[in-house]
C-alpha cells in the first residue's frame, strides 16, 4: 500500500511539473515568438558576432574608394544641414544614377560610411550618390521619408547639374534603409512635381516591409509608432502603388524575422503580378550583405547593375 502511495505521488509530481512550467512560460506575442524572441529577432547585433569589424570595414573600404576615385562632390537637396548627398560621377555625362539609402536602425549611419560601392558603379558607367538624412528620434519615420522624397525630387530636377540622366534614377537601401527605400516606391510623386515613375528600379537589401512586428518589438522604445505611421510605412500593405521593378535580397544567416520579411514581401509582390527578383545570399549575415553589395562579383551588386544596364 505504501509503495502504491509513493508511486501515485511520484506520478502526480511528474504530471504537474510540465503544467507548472507551461503556466510560467512566456506567452507568444507574434506568430510563434515570445516577446524576448521577437525582440532578439529585430536586434541583428545578437546574430552577428563580427558586427564591430564589419562596420569598421565599411569605413576602411570607403577611405580606399575616396583615395581611388577622389573625394565626392557634396550637394544640398534641402535647407536642413543634414539634407545632403555625396556624388561620385561616372566618366561620361548623362549617366544613369544609383542612389543609396543607408541603414542603422533608423538612428545611426551617414553617407560617408557607404562610399565603398561607388567604384563598382562608376566602373560600369553609372554615377553613385549616397544620401544623408535625419534620424528617427529627431524627425520620426514620416520625417525621414519626407526628406528622402525631397532628395529624389531634387535629383530629378537638378539632373543637368549632377551630370546624370533624369530618366535613369535607381535606388537601393540596406536594413532600415531598405525599409525607407520600399516606402519611396509607394510615393505619389505628382505632389513633388516629378513623374510617377521617377524611380526606375530598386534593390532592397535585408529590409522590413510590414512594421507590425517591428512595432511590437523593443524598437518601439525609440521609434515613435502610431497606427497611421505603421500603416503608411508598411510597404507590403500598398502593393497597388508599386510599379517599379524590385530586387529583394537577404542573407541566410540573418534573423528568422528578417528572412521572413523579405520572403513574404517577395511572395506578395509575385502574387500581385509585380516585377520582383528574390536573392538569397548563402552564408551571409545581416551586416555582411553590404560586402556582397559592394563587391562587383557579388550576387546583389551584379543584379543591381544588370537592372540598370538592361534598360
Amino acid at each position: 500500500m505504501r509503495r502504491l502511495a509513493i508511486a501515485c505521488l511520484s506520478a502526480t509530481l511528474f504530471l504537474a511539473a510540465p503544467v507548472s512550467a507551461q503556466n510560467n512560460a512566456e506567452p507568444k506575442v507574434f506568430l510563434e515568438y515570445t516577446q524576448t524572441e521577437l525582440d532578439r529577432n529585430y536586434n541583428q547585433a545578437d546574430w552577428a558576432a563580427n558586427i564591430k569589424q564589419l562596420v569598421q570595414r565599411y569605413d576602411l573600404r570607403s577611405d580606399v574608394t575616396r583615395q581611388r576615385l577622389g573625394a565626392p562632390e557634396r550637394f544640398a537637396y534641402g535647407d536642413d544641414k543634414v539634407e545632403g548627398l555625396d556624388l561620385f560621377r561616372a566618366k561620361a555625362d548623362n549617366a544613369p544614377l544609383h542612389v543609396f539609402i543607408h541603414g542603422g536602425a533608423w538612428r545611426a549611419g551617414k553617407a560617408s560610411n557607404y562610399h565603398f560601392p561607388a567604384e563598382m558603379f562608376v566602373d560600369n558607367g553609372i554615377s553613385y550618390a549616397s544620401l544623408d538624412f535625419g534620424n528617427v528620434q529627431d524627425i520620426g519615420l514620416d520625417g525621414m521619408t519626407a526628406q528622402l522624397r525631397k532628395a529624389i525630387a531634387w535629383i530629378y530636377k537638378n539632373a543637368d547639374k549632377l551630370g546624370i540622366d533624369p530618366e535613369k534614377i535607381y535606388i537601393s537601401g540596406h536594413s532600415s534603409g531598405a525599409h525607407l527605400g520600399g516606402v519611396l516606391l509607394t510615393t505619389d510623386w505628382s505632389s513633388l512635381g516629378v513623374p510617377a515613375n521617377v524611380i526606375k528600379g530598386a534593390t532592397l537589401i535585408s529590409g522590413m516591409y510590414d512594421l507590425k512586428p517591428v512595432r511590437m518589438s523593443a524598437r518601439s522604445s525609440y521609434v515613435p509608432f502610431t497606427d497611421d505611421i505603421e500603416n503608411a510605412m508598411s510597404t507590403q500593405r500598398h502593393l497597388d502603388k508599386i510599379t517599379t521593378p524590385v530586387i529583394l535580397a537577404y542573407g541566410s544567416l540573418e534573423t528568422d524575422e528578417f528572412k521572413r520579411q523579405t520572403a513574404d514581401f517577395a511572395k506578395a509582390m509575385q502574387t500581385a503580378g509585380k516585377p520582383v527578383e528574390l536573392i538569397k545570399a548563402d552564408l551571409f549575415n545581416h551586416f555582411e550583405m553590404m560586402d556582397d553589395f559592394g563587391n562587383p562579383y557579388g550576387q546583389v551588386s551584379a543584379a543591381a547593375i544588370k537592372q540598370i544596364k538592361s534598360k
